[in-house]
């Protein structure tokens, strides 16, 4: 399984990567979401993790950007993972188009549980599981 998280801050990125490497998932790391739009461009993704405030594009524009393709990597699943607290957050992640958000700091079964409960959601609607 390969996954690209998008979030500029170094020490998130490491700890999600060290929690994943338990699972021998591998993680492709863009420190913003122009990065990782790019990275999308030229490589294929299992799973997005996309945090939300970032300089330049946020990840709720990152999100509309990659539901907007016009491929197949359109249909991504995007985990959010935020610090924020906002009210409404979940259900503006969701309408732009998110399959699940994670509150900061992360917890590896809360992680493991999300990517889990997408994986097998898109294996009974005819996709595969990696």
């Amino acid at each position: 399984m390969k996954v690209l998280f998008i979030e500029d801050d170094r020490m998130n990125r490491r700890v999600v990567k060290d929690m994943l490497g338990v699972a021998s998932v591998d993680m492709v790391e863009a420190e913003s979401a122009e990065a990782g739009l790019a990275m999308l461009d030229a490589e294929d993704f299992d799973i997005l993790l996309v945090d939300l405030r970032m300089p330049g594009m946020d990840g709720i524009t990152a999100i509309r950007h990659i539901r907007a393709r016009a491929d197949a990597k359109a249909k991504v699943p995007v985990i959010v993972v935020t610090a924020d607290t906002a009210l409404d957050l979940r259900e503006r992640c969701l309408a732009a188009g998110a399959d699940d958000v994670l509150f900061k700091p992360v917890a590896m079964d809360a992680l493991f549980d999300a990517m889990g409960r997408i994986l097998a959601r898109d294996a009974q609607a005819g996709g595969a599981i990696f």
